[in-house]
């Protein structure tokens, strides 16, 4: 994830006294969280507890290592509060990829909102080239009326 990524996701899905869950690599989302002044569970590791707290966004990186996906996706929306995102950092590449997670989150009783595709550097003007993909980021959401598509 970019620095520009992590400030956006910060910025754009939640307010200043929200909670964030940082299960992305790398320092990025840190950076953002700490300039926006927004609370956070700073690199919580997927296995340890997030928290009695629920939050209003949980980042992270895909692929998981410890749980299957609708088990996490269950703990993250137990985790957030109604109308709480879920970022998933995909590595682009696997066009099945996006729809296998969401079917997943599905499952858990999330649903989809969003696909953000993120570039590496914004095509210039005049120029023929192919857009370099940095990342592809998928949002999902708690829904606040219901189940949010869960079986059951």
């Amino acid at each position: 994830m970019s620095n520009e990524m992590g400030v956006r996701l910060v910025h754009n899905f939640t307010h200043p006294s929200d909670l964030i869950i940082d299960l992305a690599k790398g320092p990025q989302l840190a950076r953002a969280v700490i300039a926006a002044h927004r609370r956070s569970h700073l690199h919580a590791p997927r296995s340890a507890g997030w928290g009695r707290e629920a939050a209003t966004l949980v980042v992270t990186g895909w692929p998981l290592d410890d749980a299957s996906p609708v088990e996490f996706f269950a703990r993250c929306r137990a985790s957030l509060v109604p109308g709480g995102c879920v970022a998933v950092l995909l590595p682009h590449g696997d066009v099945t990829l996006p729809v296998d997670v969401v079917i997943a989150a599905k499952r858990a009783g999330l649903a989809y909102l969003q696909h953000i595709v993120a570039a590496d550097r914004p095509p210039r003007r005049g120029q023929q080239m192919r857009l370099a993909i940095h990342t592809d980021v998928l949002i999902l959401i708690r829904s606040t009326t219901g189940s949010g598509g869960a079986d059951g």
